[in-house]
């Protein structure tokens, strides 16, 4: 297995932390595991071929990493940070950074893998096509992406895959080398390929089936976000990532470019493949509490952030991990809804990816991590308590 470890000197460079041989390198094969982890989210773009969300031409500014002094009430907080693996955390409140932490290792203006944090900007790059009446979110797939007649999401309406209500053939276990999330990791270019797997995502896609009884209940699936991005290519005539750029990134007053990583034949992988500094994906969190506004920028409509923290169904969602965390809560237009009392809501990606944000003290908490496991019931728990304690702690 060929190692993923840079072959030049430089910061970049992984030091082996693992005794004995190539396993002490991370490999295609083992980057998404602790601990290669730890490095390989904060280098995607060394060993998987990507492409650039550009940002907006702005002004750059050096700006110093302010500490955790402004959260000097939360008990423990160190402590906390380090036993979550923290790579990266960043508190905004009214849209002024108030507190920030990066471990060793990782640098303020070095980006970062989202994971499944990309679907919920996915979301908002679709808002802005309904905002046109370029999409009805209540018309067929296949009305705007033909060549998925016939597949599972060919007969699913747009809202239904926003919500992850379609009924599909697909395993979401990241763990199981025959899962169906494994074979889009190949196809994707981030585990290695095999003899049998489709050519690329867009043949991967439709070739999904399902027993058609959609908008039943809920299920999270990762290739729902892809089909997504190929109808905004559709739809716009731009591969996903320039349509990203244009019609989201570039309004938000990013400081970096955003990277997403593309399959064999340019797709990018919407579902999980974006990485982009903490600072930055902050903006996503203020434009979603403002309503669709940053910096007094119109970038999607307060309709859209309206349907989407009112939308999702409750009933779909029951029995699942999340909803034993945030009973009563929901998923819609790619975002998690608590329905707690806080009425707070989040974007979240495996590993520990996050997009928290607490409307009642008007608080922005973007945290990226390194988890040893994709996901568990525990650390949702232990994140839902520290992203509250942070937000709470601003004003004590």
């Amino acid at each position: 297995m060929t190692s993923l470890l840079p072959q030049h000197a430089g910061r970049s460079a992984h030091p082996p932390r693992v005794p004995g041989g190539t396993d002490a390198e991370p490999t295609l094969d083992t980057w998404q595991d602790a601990p290669h982890n730890r490095w390989a989210f904060a280098h995607v773009a060394e060993f998987v071929p990507t492409a650039p969300i550009a940002h907006r031409p702005a002004e750059e500014s050096v700006r110093p990493v302010i500490g955790l002094s402004g959260l000097a009430a939360v008990p423990d907080l160190v402590k906390r940070l380090e036993q979550s693996y923290t790579d990266a955390l960043v508190v905004v409140r009214d849209g002024a950074i108030v507190a920030e932490h990066y471990r060793d290792g990782v640098d303020p203006d070095g980006v970062h893998l989202l994971m499944s944090v990309s679907k919920s900007i996915c979301g908002l790059t679709v808002g802005t096509l309904v905002d046109e009446g370029l999409v009805d979110v209540e018309r067929r797939v296949d009305e705007y992406v033909p060549e998925l007649a016939g597949s599972a999401y060919g007969d699913a309406t747009v809202q239904q895959v926003l919500d992850m209500t379609v009924d599909v053939d697909y395993d979401e276990d990241y763990r199981n080398p025959a899962s169906e999330v494994q074979a889009q990791d190949r196809i994707a270019g981030w585990r290695p390929r095999v003899a049998d797997d489709p050519a690329d995502m867009y043949s991967f896609l439709a070739g999904l089936r399902g027993g058609g009884r959609h908008g039943e209940r809920f299920m999270y699936c990762s290739a729902g976000t892809d089909v997504l991005a190929w109808m905004v290519e559709n739809v716009t005539g731009l591969r996903y990532p320039d349509a990203v750029s244009r019609r989201l990134w570039s309004k938000l007053g990013c400081e970096h470019d955003a990277q997403i990583t593309v399959d064999a034949v340019g797709f990018g992988f919407a579902n999980g493949g974006i990485s982009c500094t903490a600072r930055d994906l902050t903006r996503v969190g203020r434009l979603m509490l403002d309503g669709g506004v940053i910096d007094g920028r119109r970038v999607v409509s307060a309709e859209w952030v309206q349907r989407t923290l009112e939308g999702g169904d409750p009933n779909a969602a029951s029995g699942t991990v999340f909803h034993r965390v945030h009973p009563g809560g929901a998923y819609a237009n790619q975002w998690w809804l608590t329905r707690s009392v806080r009425s707070d809501y989040y974007a979240a990606g495996i590993h520990g990816q996050f997009i928290w944000v607490d409307p009642g003290t008007r608080t922005v908490v973007v945290k990226f991590s390194s988890w040893p496991e994709p996901v568990t019931e525990a650390w949702n728990r232990l994140h839902a308590r520290l992203f509250r304690d942070l937000c709470d702690a601003i004003d004590s």
